[in-house]
Protein backbone atom coordinates (compact mmCIF):
# COMPACT_ATOMS: atom_id res chain seq x y z
CA UNK A 1 0.00 0.00 0.00
CA UNK A 2 0.88 3.55 -1.22
CA UNK A 3 2.24 5.64 2.26
CA UNK A 4 0.29 9.05 2.37
CA UNK A 5 3.72 10.72 2.20
CA UNK A 6 4.69 8.75 -0.91
CA UNK A 7 1.22 9.81 -2.52
CA UNK A 8 1.69 13.30 -2.01
CA UNK A 9 5.19 13.53 -3.38
CA UNK A 10 3.95 11.86 -6.43
CA UNK A 11 1.02 14.53 -6.73
CA UNK A 12 3.41 17.10 -6.18
CA UNK A 13 5.88 16.45 -8.66
CA UNK A 14 3.02 15.39 -11.31
CA UNK A 15 1.19 18.85 -10.17
CA UNK A 16 4.45 21.05 -10.05
CA UNK A 17 4.76 19.80 -13.91
CA UNK A 18 1.31 20.49 -14.47
CA UNK A 19 2.04 23.85 -13.27
CA UNK A 20 4.76 24.40 -16.21
CA UNK A 21 2.20 23.36 -18.84
CA UNK A 22 -0.73 25.50 -17.47
CA UNK A 23 1.60 28.54 -17.27
CA UNK A 24 3.02 27.99 -21.30
CA UNK A 25 -0.51 27.30 -22.20
CA UNK A 26 -2.49 30.22 -21.28
CA UNK A 27 1.02 32.16 -22.36
CA UNK A 28 -0.26 30.68 -25.93
CA UNK A 29 -3.81 30.50 -25.76
CA UNK A 30 -5.14 33.70 -24.12
CA UNK A 31 -4.18 36.04 -27.16
CA UNK A 32 -5.99 33.39 -28.95
CA UNK A 33 -9.11 34.16 -27.57
CA UNK A 34 -8.33 38.21 -27.67
CA UNK A 35 -7.80 37.36 -23.64
CA UNK A 36 -4.97 40.04 -22.54
CA UNK A 37 -3.54 40.62 -18.76
CA UNK A 38 -0.58 41.24 -16.86
CA UNK A 39 2.02 38.15 -16.39
CA UNK A 40 1.20 38.76 -12.63
CA UNK A 41 -2.47 37.62 -13.56
CA UNK A 42 -1.31 34.71 -15.67
CA UNK A 43 1.02 33.47 -12.39
CA UNK A 44 -1.71 33.99 -10.05
CA UNK A 45 -4.68 32.23 -11.70
CA UNK A 46 -2.01 29.32 -12.38
CA UNK A 47 -1.40 28.97 -9.08
CA UNK A 48 -5.13 29.00 -7.95
CA UNK A 49 -5.89 26.08 -10.40
CA UNK A 50 -2.57 24.45 -9.13
CA UNK A 51 -3.26 24.45 -5.76
CA UNK A 52 -6.73 23.16 -6.88
CA UNK A 53 -5.11 20.03 -9.02
CA UNK A 54 -3.29 19.76 -5.82
CA UNK A 55 -6.09 18.91 -4.05
CA UNK A 56 -7.77 16.80 -5.96
CA UNK A 57 -5.50 14.67 -7.13
CA UNK A 58 -3.99 13.58 -3.65
CA UNK A 59 -7.51 13.03 -2.80
CA UNK A 60 -8.02 10.79 -5.89
CA UNK A 61 -4.87 8.92 -4.95
CA UNK A 62 -5.74 8.44 -1.32
CA UNK A 63 -9.33 7.21 -2.77
CA UNK A 64 -8.08 4.59 -4.99
CA UNK A 65 -5.65 3.38 -2.14
CA UNK A 66 -8.58 3.13 -0.23
CA UNK A 67 -10.38 1.05 -2.44
CA UNK A 68 -7.51 -0.86 -3.11
CA UNK A 69 -7.08 -2.15 0.63
CA UNK A 70 -10.86 -3.10 0.98
CA UNK A 71 -10.96 -4.87 -1.97
CA UNK A 72 -7.95 -6.57 -2.14
CA UNK A 73 -8.01 -9.75 0.51
CA UNK A 74 -4.60 -9.00 3.22
CA UNK A 75 -1.62 -11.04 1.49
CA UNK A 76 -2.34 -10.62 -2.10
CA UNK A 77 -1.04 -7.50 -2.58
Amino acid sequence: MQSKTFSWIETATSTAIGFKIALLAQLILFPLYGITVPGTTHLSLVVWFTGISLIRGYLVRRLFVWVHHWRVPHGYE
